[in-house]
């Protein structure tokens, strides 16, 4: 059974191992390098109340996890926050995703953003659907900005408005 619940540091281990596998086997993230424990204890501390992290629970196994994060540290940014999400492999098109997406959308509207923001990597078309079928629209598209794999790659930018 699912169970998608607020990430604790106990969690890091698995979140840790599932980012990683992202960054050595897909273009989600433009990370390069494998994410050290204390880099993401770093990065874990640096989320709180305001931009939490979620996990998705499969029989009690972290099988992925979600996030808001600040967009910007200008003042004038702060209810807009950007949303990712990532899922261990051999459990992706099982709807995991679809549930931490649309758990990160509630403590988004929750949490009184009135805007969230997605960057997808160009060649994620299940993303991009995933995030259209939430209401995301593609806004803009930022050109050849990243390289992985020997390939330069655009990222298209995605926006929802909250009710």
């Amino acid at each position: 059974m699912l169970n998608i619940r607020p990430a604790e540091v106990a969690d890091l281990e698995a979140i840790t191992d599932v980012y990683n596998e992202a960054i050595q086997t897909t273009n989600a993230t433009f990370d390069t390098e494998p994410k050290t424990k204390s880099e993401q204890l770093r990065w874990f501390e640096s989320h709180g109340p305001k931009h939490p992290i979620i996990v998705a629970e499969l029989d009690g196994i972290v099988v992925g996890w979600a996030c808001l994060t600040k967009w910007s540290d200008r003042a004038a940014y702060s209810e807009t926050a950007e949303t990712s999400f990532y899922v261990k492999q051999e459990h992706r098109a099982k709807g995991i995703g679809r549930a931490l997406k649309k758990a990160i959308i509630d403590e988004a509207r929750r949490l009184g953003f009135h805007s969230v923001i997605a960057k997808v990597a160009e060649g994620s078309d299940a993303s991009i659907h995933l995030n259209e079928s939430f209401g995301f629209t593609h806004v803009g598209t930022l050109r050849e900005v990243g390289r992985k794999f020997g390939k330069r790659l655009d990222v298209h930018i995605m926006q929802r408005i909250l009710d």
